[in-house]
């Protein structure tokens, strides 16, 4: 696997970590998504994906997951390790593209402080101020 992908050992699976990062994670939003986000101690991200069934039907909601999961894979080196995100959807997401749902989960990271200081990057910083 390349340095892009996704394992599985990086998702939130269990209910009780869904559980445990909404009580004691904190939380960033925007009018689109809500970021949840707990350190843990496994040196690497995890993510947890909830998008609910207002949303739209099965195929609105796995577009959403599916660009939550993308945007997630290939912006993953900009984020500091260690931390449980969970991502969750509100109802004007299925609006978004790929671009502007980047934008927004990258300002959300920076919010949260979880990007690296590196990361703030010329295209990374075009990206936030768009």
């Amino acid at each position: 696997m390349g340095k892009y992908s996704l394992k599985k050992s990086e998702h939130l699976r269990k209910n009780s970590d869904f559980r445990r990062v909404y009580s004691k994670g904190k939380s960033c939003a925007d009018h689109f998504i809500v970021l949840f986000v707990l350190p843990n101690d496994l040196g690497r991200n995890r993510i947890g994906l909830s998008v609910s069934k207002k949303i739209g039907k099965a195929v609105k909601r796995n577009r959403v997951k599916r660009l939550f999961r993308e945007v997630y894979r290939l912006n993953k080196d900009k984020l500091i390790q260690g931390f449980d995100l969970i991502f969750l959807a509100r109802k004007d997401v299925v609006n978004l593209d790929f671009p502007k749902m980047e934008r927004s989960i990258l300002r959300l990271y920076k919010r949260a402080k979880i990007l690296k200081p590196q990361a703030a990057g010329s295209r990374l910083q075009n990206k936030l101020e768009a």
